[in-house]
């Protein structure tokens, strides 16, 4: 019932119709079958999509919906698990412009919450020096600042940024130019000192 009165709270605030709240609801429901409960991811291969900032979001299903971006099968975790798996441009694919707009207003209005896992302190200090000379200033605050507009990546699932990191590599998914050129000139062991940085943000 909270959950509710919020939704129709951000729809007055937001100018979206009374009508859409129930749908927002609905949609979210189906997201966090496999990002957990109010987008709090629970499996380290998916991502928390609570607190990401709007545009990301937005951008990130547009993505989807063009299949410019990987999109590998997953299972449902949460809720009703017997359903088949599916792909994120499968689910993207459905989503009307509002349906866009509404779900990554409601995610960018819950708070962040960093996963608690467990990663090597010695290849987290060695991922916090490369994140301040080559990452800082796209990703400040150890990637978790939202009004940077770059996700979010401090705290984030550690099996997801590395499955991350591996496509960007591969050069299955577009990343910015100047992105590029900084991953580029890492190795493999400095990303996994990266993924172990982000994770020790708890």
């Amino acid at each position: 019932m909270k959950r509710q009165f919020y939704f129709i709270f951000l729809a007055l605030t937001l100018g979206i119709p009374a009508l859409a709240v129930a749908d927002v609801d609905a949609l979210m429901e189906g997201c966090n079958g496999c990002h957990g409960d109010n987008g709090v991811s629970q499996s380290s291969d998916v991502p928390t999509i609570a607190g990401i900032p709007e545009f990301v979001h937005v951008d990130a299903l547009y993505i989807y919906q063009d299949e410019a971006r990987p999109c590998a099968e997953s299972k449902y975790r949460h809720g009703d698990t017997s359903r088949p798996a599916t792909t994120m441009c499968a689910v993207a694919a459905d989503l009307s412009e509002d349906d866009i707009d509404a779900l990554a207003a409601a995610y960018s209005a819950l708070p962040f919450v960093k996963a608690t896992q467990e990663f090597d302190a010695a290849k987290a200090a060695a991922g916090k020096a490369l994140h301040e000379s080559s990452c800082d200033r796209c990703h400040s605050e150890a990637g978790t600042n939202p009004e940077d507009e770059a996700s979010m990546l401090g705290g984030q699932q550690m099996g997801y940024l590395r499955n991350t990191f591996a496509v960007y590599m591969d050069g299955s998914r577009e990343q910015p130019g100047k992105m590029k050129e900084k991953l580029d000139a890492l190795s493999a062991d400095d990303l996994e000192s990266l993924v172990h940085f982000y994770g020790s943000i708890q």
